[in-house]
């Protein structure tokens, strides 16, 4: 008998198995199928943004969109930090800096340069940062579908992820994906607890690109497969590995970087000129850098070469090739003006100013006692401060002392982690037995402090210079100037700086790469790449001299270049 009608529920599916089976395409969305296939066929990873701000409604019906994704055993285990602190952004942005630099030393030396040629990211410009993280708290076995495959929660952020991608496109907003963190840095810098993991930083604004196709794909870097080439019948059938791009051997609150607008403006000036985008390479980049930190002349005041000197005791330990005296030469030299570094200031158009960081008074040596108390050292890094703070214009930092090559490499091993031997070089004129005695050095010095603070290791283990040059780059941040770094000494000051506040990694310049085998690793945690490798060891700002001089002619080749409409 089937004169009686179905019940049909309240809730859930109200379709019986007749009705499906009498038409079953009907759950079909005829009307949206087109549209559908449109928005994810123009998803793309988006990394150049205008900085005009997101709406709050729109950015809800993004993240809503995510929460909808689906997850094994309905676990809905992503989470979403938005973020919009200028603070939090500048970190994150040398943090992905310092990772591309990372990962192009791994590849093949071609594709390394292909590598850094590209943008990557848009940390800076978006007005938004969305991490987003999967909560694994919970056990895998209490999670239905996750006692087998244990990682299926992160699969399912990922399905968030890309529910996010194409409602933004769908609204007009870009997205971009960026990886290039060390999971744990990018834990710390948004407070994650233990058990819950990141799947990286979305970059959401309204785009300054509109691509056509992916951007990697238009670069050269890679190419959309046909769809018949990553479908197999059954079973796994053998397909040629993918392409191997790796080398064949194994803050103050009130302090940021610029504001998005700042970053968008000096990239909107370049884009206008009647040449390819980005055709200056390294240069390009820098000078976006220096435009948005100092303003649309960064370079054109004078500027200045601060020339920080003082003596070591470590020369004791037969660490030099020159007498301690040499120091207090080059620095009367350079107050005659005619030394190498006031030359250089000289030709590239900057004052010279030498700061007397210890000339005469070296200190404790490094191998067995502190190099400064903690009030000389305050003293010092305050002074810096000032000086860095006065005056207009770039700053190119210099450093004389006869000895604190080595003393570098100390604080390179201190700070990085690293071992003697992937520290130490030949600096000016040594032979190997006093290599050995560097290694030797760098080794006792290192594992006589047990500390882990950035401060107490350049306190201990640095100089007088070392504490000037670090208190200049915190001053002429905090002052909006451009920074130009020149050989190891002046780079590991710089990076103590950014340790504490990162947000000063955005006016740094890397004038130059020396011979010594630690200033590469330096630059890479710095997140800089350099604009000269010419194995330049003359120390005294030499090289950062010759950078600003470059920094001006490609700055004038731009302004004079026709533009466009």
């Amino acid at each position: 008998m089937s004169d009686f009608p179905r019940p049909r529920p309240v809730i859930g599916d109200a379709t019986s198995s007749a009705e499906r089976a009498a038409d079953h395409t009907a759950w079909r969305m005829d009307d949206h199928i087109r549209p559908l296939a449109d928005v994810i066929g123009a998803r793309r990873d988006i990394r150049r943004y205008r900085p005009d701000p997101v709406p709050d409604e729109v950015l809800t019906e993004v993240l809503t969109a995510a929460h909808l994704g689906p997850s094994v055993g309905h676990s809905q285990p992503w989470r979403f930090i938005v973020v919009t602190a200028a603070e939090t952004r500048d970190h994150a942005a040398h943090l992905a800096d310092r990772s591309r630099l990372r990962q192009a030393r791994m590849m093949e030396p071609d594709a390394a340069r292909r590598l850094l040629d590209l943008q990557l990211d848009g940390i800076r410009e978006a007005p938004l940062g969305i991490v987003v993280a999967c909560d694994r708290r919970t056990p895998a076995a209490g999670v239905l579908g996750r006692a087998t495959f244990p990682d299926a929660d992160l699969w399912g952020c990922a399905c968030a992820i890309q529910n996010m991608w194409l409602t933004a496109r769908a609204h007009g907003l870009g997205m971009g994906w960026v990886t290039l963190f060390e999971p744990a840095d990018l834990a710390d810098l948004v407070g994650l607890p233990d058990g819950v993991e990141s799947l990286g930083w979305l970059c959401l604004g309204w785009p300054d690109e509109r691509p056509p196709e992916p951007g990697l794909q238009r670069a050269g870097w890679s190419r959309r497969e046909p769809v018949a080439s990553v479908i197999m019948q059954e079973r796994w059938q053998d397909r040629e590995a993918p392409v191997n791009h790796l080398a064949s051997e194994s803050s103050a609150p009130e302090q940021h970087a610029p504001e998005q607008h700042a970053v968008v403006a000096a990239r909107d000036a370049a884009d206008q000129l009647l040449t390819t985008p980005g055709s200056l390479g390294i240069l390009d980049r820098t000078l976006d850098r220096a435009l948005a930190v100092g303003g649309p002349d960064p370079l054109a005041t004078a500027g200045t070469l601060i020339l920080a000197a003082a003596d070591h005791a470590v020369v004791r330990q037969g660490v030099s090739a020159f007498e301690p005296e040499v120091t207090a030469d080059i620095v009367r030299a350079a107050r005659a003006g005619s030394s190498m570094g006031a030359v250089a200031a000289r030709e590239a158009g900057l004052e010279l100013q030498v700061v007397d960081a210890g000339i005469g008074r070296p200190g404790g040596d490094v191998r067995v006692a502190d190099a400064l108390d903690a009030d000389t050292h305050a003293e010092l890094v305050e002074r810096g401060r000032q000086i860095g703070g006065e005056g207009y214009g770039p700053v190119a930092l210099g450093e004389v002392g006869i000895g604190n090559t080595t003393v570098a490499s100390v604080l390179t091993a201190g700070l990085l982690g690293l071992r003697s031997d992937d520290v130490v070089g030949l600096g000016s004129a040594s032979d190997t037995d006093m290599v050995d005695r560097k290694r030797i050095v760098v080794s006792d010095a290192v594992a006589r402090i047990c500390t882990d603070d950035d401060e107490e290791i350049l306190r201990r283990l640095g100089g007088g210079e070392f504490s000037v040059l670090r208190g200049v780059v915190a001053g002429a941040a905090r002052a909006g100037r451009v920074i130009v770094l020149d050989g190891l000494a002046t780079s590991i000051a710089a990076l103590a700086a950014v340790r504490a506040e990162p947000w000063i990694q955005a006016h740094l310049v890397a004038g130059q790469c020396s011979r010594e085998p630690a200033h590469r690793a330096v630059l890479d945690e710095l997140g800089l790449e350099p604009l000269l490798d010419l194995r330049i060891r003359s120390g005294e700002g030499v090289g950062a001299a010759l950078a600003v001089g470059l920094l001006r002619d490609a700055l004038m080749l731009r302004r004079d270049v026709a533009t466009t409409r």
